[in-house]
């Protein structure tokens, strides 16, 4: 996947993807967030190799803390996850694996550059120390100096940069079953935007030009444990444990943005079978612990949750035709008591070539409503929360919904070439939501609990097939109906495209030159009401449609070095008019966060892989 596209970090490993959408929250950060199944990213838990990862604050910045060239493989699943990854998993859960200290090269070293002034450079290290011990090193470093201001509107395209990335990790290995793993990451991002004429050290917290600040550390550690029974391979017991510091820095003109999270994760799990292998099962105990520090304008939203919790999940396999896994788990939230998470996976297969899937399930999480909608705070809008006046979680109730889904995978083979098609279709239904609203008035947000209906319907079709030998066919459309109700209206959630079609093409020679192109078409999208505003600050109620088209050409020697160009968006269309009141953006008019199309237009990329194994 990463290799088909220039796939910087996870939050653009999803450029060939058809079920993953990926935007930015707004025309000033240059933050990219993802969508599935209707709903934004923090919907869907994202993990590292099966421990709780990008959650919390940094749920929409964290995609760009995964640099792409880490990743050995992403596992994406629609609908509710596992119970045993925790009952957070509404929309869908990815889980990251990263390069590892038994199967990574000896030395891979990546580097990139764009016309944007984006330079990148990936360095990943192996080294055995004996048998059973084995480490990694994996390094980033990627920077933004250069200044560009394509539509002549004042402001940056894309803001100036830096950021490093390093992370450690070891593999320790027994003869009697045991396995062990630990880690540790480090995390630097600082990133200025806005005015041309910003200057941060004179500039900050006045009205001579508007800018943008943010500067992010965080640091992690993580350790696995496992044993195999020897006797009994089929029993093991395993225990992950995991900890994160945060804290954040900005400020988006006149908005002071402060935050800080300190986060602590276990999970012990057992593994068994009941009389056979037909009949296996694991449980176990997790808990969660966060500790929150936000600060908005000295306004302070500071809160502690702890979640212990058990879970249960029996799976049921009859030969390679039925598989069925149901779990059950039970939490109990310090702010909102106990609640219980039922869920349900189905596999049926009639025929070798036919599978049936069915899902459903329950998730909750707790929103963290300003970090979340941080691309709300590039503009003039006043934020106003509903709440009941308490500090528990903005006095707001946490967000409970249903998933329900199903799909058909049918293999076929035409002319000796194998392909297949698929379709799905899921349902979330919302029993709480908090509800983003920037309709009521466009120079506020308004966030309060639903009182009402609130859904997202999803289909997707998909056709994967081998069009002549080495050629890669894959052709996917999808639908999306995603409805709140917003100030007591019933209406579409905005800015998400109702129709969605994808185009990829993937070719590869003899001699390893390889093609990819990659045709995205975006319908139309609600964009929220600006009819109060004055005309020149007004937008349509509806985006136009728009193609965006991708194009990368690679060459590799021997598998060990390789050489890439591409270009993103070769048609160059971009939207008109992405900020409002530039030329006064400390009026109430000024919002960059209405975004439904490209800001920064056709971007040219060049780069390079080397490894030896």
């Amino acid at each position: 996947m990463c290799l088909q596209a220039a796939c910087c970090n996870l939050s653009e490993s999803f450029e060939t993807n058809p079920s993953v959408d990926v935007s930015f929250t707004d025309a000033v950060t240059g933050t990219r967030q993802i969508m599935m199944l209707g709903l934004a990213g923090p919907y869907t838990q994202i993990t590292r190799e099966s421990i709780p990862d990008v959650r919390g604050f940094s749920a929409i910045y964290g995609l760009s803390y995964i640099p792409g060239p880490w990743i050995e493989g992403i596992q994406l699943i629609k609908g509710t996850g596992s119970v045993a990854n925790g009952y957070e998993s509404i929309a869908g859960q990815i889980n990251v694996e990263l390069r590892k200290p038994e199967s990574m090269d000896k030395l891979f070293f990546n580097a990139y550059a764009n016309e944007g002034g984006r330079l990148e450079a990936n360095l990943n290290l192996q080294q055995d120390i004996n048998n059973r011990w084995k480490t990694g090193l994996l390094l980033h470093a990627s920077n933004n100096a250069s200044k560009h201001d394509k539509n002549k509107d004042g402001f940056l395209d894309n803001p100036l940069s830096e950021q490093y990335i390093a992370l450690n990790r070891w593999k320790f290995s027994s003869n009697n079953g045991l396995h062990f793993q630990a880690g540790v990451k480090g995390t630097y991002i600082d990133k200025i935007g806005g005015q041309l004429a910003f200057d941060l050290e004179n500039d900050e917290g006045t009205t001579n030009a508007w800018g943008m600040h943010l500067q992010m550390k965080r640091l992690e550690g993580w350790t696995k444990i496992g044993k195999v029974n020897q006797a009994k391979p089929y029993q093991s017991i395993g225990f992950q444990l995991a900890g994160a510091l945060h804290q954040q820095h900005s400020f988006f003109g006149l908005n002071k943005y402060e935050l800080g999270q300190n986060s602590f994760y276990s999970n012990l799990l057992f593994q068994s079978i009941i009389g056979n292998t037909n009949h296996k099962y694991r449980a176990g105990f997790s808990f969660q612990y966060d500790d929150y520090k936000e600060e908005l304008n000295n306004i302070i939203f500071d809160r502690l949750e702890y979640v212990p919790g058990v879970f249960f999940e029996y799976t049921y396999s009859y030969l390679t035709k039925f598989n069925i896994v149901a779990g059950l788990r039970t939490d109990y939230h310090n702010l909102f008591g106990m609640f219980v998470t039922p869920r349900l996976h189905v596999r049926y297969a009639p025929t070798k070539k036919t599978i049936i899937r069915l899902s459903g399930g329950r998730g909750q999480r707790t929103a963290n409503i300003i970090s979340e909608n941080s691309g709300l705070l590039a503009s003039s809008r006043q934020f106003i929360i509903h709440g009941n006046g308490s500090s528990n979680l903005y006095g707001l109730k946490p967000e409970i919904a249903w998933n329900y889904g199903i799909s058909l995978t049918q293999h076929f083979t035409i002319d000796y070439r194998d392909g297949f098609v698929s379709i799905d279709f899921f349902r979330t239904e919302f029993d709480n939501q908090i509800i983003v609203d920037i309709d009521q008035n466009p120079q506020q947000v308004n966030f309060y609990n639903l009182n009402g209906k609130s859904f997202s319907n999803s289909f997707q079709a998909q056709v994967d097939y081998e069009l002549i030998k080495r050629l890669d066919f894959r052709l996917a459309y999808r639908w999306y109906d995603v409805q709140s109700t917003i100030n007591g209206v019933l209406r579409p959630k905005p800015l998400i495209a109702q129709h969605r079609a994808f185009i990829n093409l993937a070719y590869q020679t003899r001699k390893y030159l390889t093609f990819d192109y990659t045709l995205n078409w975006h319908g139309n999208k609600r964009i929220p009401n600006t009819l109060t505003n004055p005309t020149e600050y007004r937008l349509e109620e509806q985006s136009p449609h728009f193609f965006m088209m991708n194009i990368q050409i690679s060459k590799s020697w021997r598998k060990l070095f390789d050489v890439y160009l591409g270009v993103e968006n070769v048609l160059n269309y971009t939207q008109d008019n992405p900020i409002l009141s530039t030329n006064q953006p400390f009026s109430q008019y000024f919002d960059s966060s209405l975004i439904w199309g490209p800001v920064f237009g056709r971007k040219i990329y060049i780069g390079l892989r080397y490894k030896i194994k």
